[in-house]
């Protein structure tokens, strides 16, 4: 998020000198603030929506009376509050460490001694936050950060207690999904209590010793069912330490430890004071966070005394007539130079070296068809910018290879959040690599914008915008598709493992659709892995179902094309099918695929395509306007900046408040929900034929009018 100051944030609260931004919630903005002794401090300042409520402001009261009893060198210590405010607020000790999400989204998992000493201590702060009545509801890896001296418990019982009684009814998720009880992901409010702060717990040593949360990633649902039911993954721990985080994960929350036993548990010495139980670069990371305090802005630098007046030479008025008329740049160079924006002379005014957007993708593993086109895509939008006449910066394009692995995803992330050059960065391209990613490029502010992840992946991620629906969006386009299209009344559904979350959201959504015409289902599951089709395809047709519908891999596609060869009714596949080797494959003739990547046909695209063909010598492959588009959304932010390198934080914020017409769809990004979204078209329907794909055209958005009799 921008954490500039906004014209309506305070200057003051309670004496402390506001002098940035930290967050930002549904209740409230968290500001950093100086006192006069100099001391740091986040200060927590309430929505005014909520201050007109009586009932809040009481609850308030009592729960930071409560916050200030908790004595614990591990927890963020209550430094002030005013429940009586205007807009109540609530301090505490600022500390400028990493959080654990940041740490090992960088750095990789932590050592086994460094997660029992992590848990020692963070039981210990628990123990604390529950003698003092609280709960906290919201123990994550985020909500720990790793101080010099050892980490911090914070955002406790304050604000996820106001939350729950402010917000939340019977039956409402509070917490964060992959980190929270099972009590929690059911909304079963009698059972919630302290145990479920030590079931979140052993979600964050899990995951500070893996890397990966035990109930994985995916969808909010997804992640929900599986807390609720499925067994913790576990595996790489040592005995010892996985059987304290089995007892921590039990689904019952009598048969959890206590804090207290939970630390004796964890049989380890806790270093006094230093952060020498840390990785050496976890270190480094502690120290150059702490380092950053010392340029901090003086007291006086957010007193605005008036308007900033513009004193910069003419060129800055041509610059801001470019940025604010920036949709021109996006036609390309000779639309451009016939608009008037050359200088005539082919010279431009450099602002310095080093402008580039970065590009993290598969290139050179299973995926890297998808990967290569989105850099191709980006590569011919900056080539088209730098041809420009008067241009206010040369752009270039950086590329970083994460071949499709998740384990290698956020060291390609690091590289191109270490490269100073790179302002903003499109990828990664699947929804794996993008996951893994993310920690990293929002640990450093970099702004990212994703074109083919299709995961719900942001949460409390400030720097990524996705500009692609998600996987279930695109699931309902293809029922309503199905239903637009064909007269099935019985429609055979295949959910292969295989494809993970994005299959299982393919179905479930499909089956929706499909019920809510009247229309009859036959579902089937096969686990991941599977080779051989033919008896759930045999069991399928013998049900007589008129019309098929596959969501998994390319390769399970093209296995149950070759089982249906010769099934005469509609056959679909979800979005891995838009891939050449199933189009190449005989048996897929006639098959539908409906994804979000727009087809090279498509009216819009031709302009792309035919500079493609020119760049390239061949017809542009999936995914590749997409990348176009992204790229050219992130150029006119970078103009708007009116020539003078920005820093990358003063990126995220305008691109998420961005709209843009582009040649794949309008782009729009809802602040509501916090996760960005996009407006139509969504998504497209190719058809195989003659060994490639045909585009036919948008996919419906709309259910369409029931069928008649």
């Amino acid at each position: 998020m921008d954490r500039s100051l906004r014209p309506g944030d305070p200057s003051f609260v309670g004496g402390h000198r506001i002098l940035t931004r930290l967050g930002a919630g549904g209740m409230g903005v968290v500001y950093l603030g100086r006192t006069d002794s100099g001391a740091l401090s986040a200060v927590k300042v309430i929505r005014a929506e909520y201050a007109l409520d009586g009932d809040f402001r009481a609850r308030f009261r009592r729960e930071a009376d409560a916050a200030r009893r908790v004595d614990c060198p591990w927890v963020v210590r209550v430094t002030g509050a005013d429940p009586d405010a205007a807009r109540p607020w609530l301090a505490t000790v600022f500390e400028p460490g990493p959080s654990l999400a940041e740490a090992v989204g960088r750095h990789g998992p932590l050592p086994a001694r460094a997660v029992r000493v992590l848990g020692k201590t963070l039981a210990r702060a628990l123990a604390a936050v529950h003698a003092a009545g609280l709960v906290h509801r919201d123990v994550k890896p985020g909500n720990i950060l790793l101080a010099a001296d050892g980490p911090r418990l914070i955002d406790f019982g304050i604000a996820r207690s106001l939350d729950a009684t402010a917000l939340t009814s019977a039956g409402m998720v509070v917490g964060t999904p992959g980190f929270l009880s099972p009590e929690q992901a059911t909304g079963d409010g009698d059972r919630i209590g302290p145990a479920g702060d030590v079931f979140s717990l052993g979600c964050v040593l899990a995951y500070a010793a893996t890397g990966r949360p035990p109930f994985g990633g995916g969808t909010v649902d997804a992640l929900l069912y599986r807390t609720v039911h499925d067994e913790p993954d576990l595996d790489g721990l040592d005995e010892e330490l996985a059987g304290v985080l089995r007892r921590c994960l039990a689904k019952d929350p009598d048969d959890r430890p206590a804090p207290a036993e939970l630390d004796t548990a964890l049989v380890e010495d806790v270093p006094s004071g230093t952060a020498g139980w840390l990785p050496a670069a976890v270190v480094r990371m502690v120290a150059d966070r702490s380092a950053e305090m010392l340029s901090l802005p003086e007291i006086g630098a957010t007193i605005l005394e008036g308007p900033v007046r513009d004193r910069g030479p003419s060129r800055r008025r041509f610059l801001a007539t470019v940025s604010g008329g920036a949709a021109v740049l996006a036609v390309g160079g000779g639309a451009a130079a016939r608009a008037g924006l050359g200088g005539g002379t082919g010279k431009h005014a450099s602002a310095g070296p080093g402008w580039a957007i970065g590009v993290q993708a598969d290139l050179s593993g299973p995926g890297k068809a998808v990967g290569r086109a989105q850099e191709q895509g980006a590569q011919i939008a900056v080539e088209e910018f730098n041809a420009l006449f008067g241009r206010p910066f040369t752009l270039h394009v950086k590329t970083s290879d994460d071949e499709g692995r998740s384990d290698r995803a956020a060291a390609a992330a690091e590289r191109l959040a270490d490269d100073a050059d790179v302002l903003a960065v499109i990828g990664s391209s699947t929804d794996a690599t993008t996951q893994a990613a993310l920690p990293v490029y929002d640990a450093a502010l970099l702004p990212v914008l994703g074109m083919s992840a299709g995961q719900n992946l942001v949460r409390n991620v400030r720097s990524f915008v996705r500009g692609r629906p998600l996987h279930n969006t695109v699931a309902m386009s293809l029922g309503f598709q199905l239903e637009a299209t064909s007269a099935a009344t019985s429609v055979g559904v295949l959910l292969d493992r295989s494809g993970g979350d994005a299959s299982w959201m393919t179905i479930q959504m499909v089956n929706l659709v499909v019920r809510q015409y009247g229309d009859a289902t036959h579902p089937r599951v096969v686990p991941a892995g599977t080779t051989d089709l033919t008896p759930v395809l045999t069991e399928m047709r013998s049900a007589g179902i008129e019309a098929f519908v596959y969501a998994g891999p390319v390769d399970g596609a093209i296995r149950a094309a070759r089982g249906l060869a010769d099934f005469t009714g509609p056959k679909y596949a979800a979005e891995p099918a838009l891939d050449a080797r199933f189009a190449a494959e005989p048996a897929a003739a006639g098959w539908t695929v409906v994804a979000s990547a727009i087809g090279p046909g498509a009216a819009g695209v031709r302009s792309f395509a035919q500079a493609f063909r020119e760049r390239h010598g061949r017809a542009p492959g999936f995914w590749a306007a997409e990348g176009y588009d992204a790229a050219k959304l992130l150029i006119r932010q970078l103009v708007a900046t009116g020539g003078k390198r920005p820093a990358r934080k003063a990126l995220i914020g305008p691109l998420q408040k961005a709209t843009y017409r582009g040649i794949t769809r309008d782009f729009a990004f809802d602040q509501r929900t916090g996760q960005p979204t996009l407006t139509t078209p969504a998504s497209f329907v190719h058809q195989v034929l003659d060994g490639g794909f045909h585009y036919l055209g948008p996919a419906p958005d709309k259910a369409p009018q029931p069928r008649t009799a």
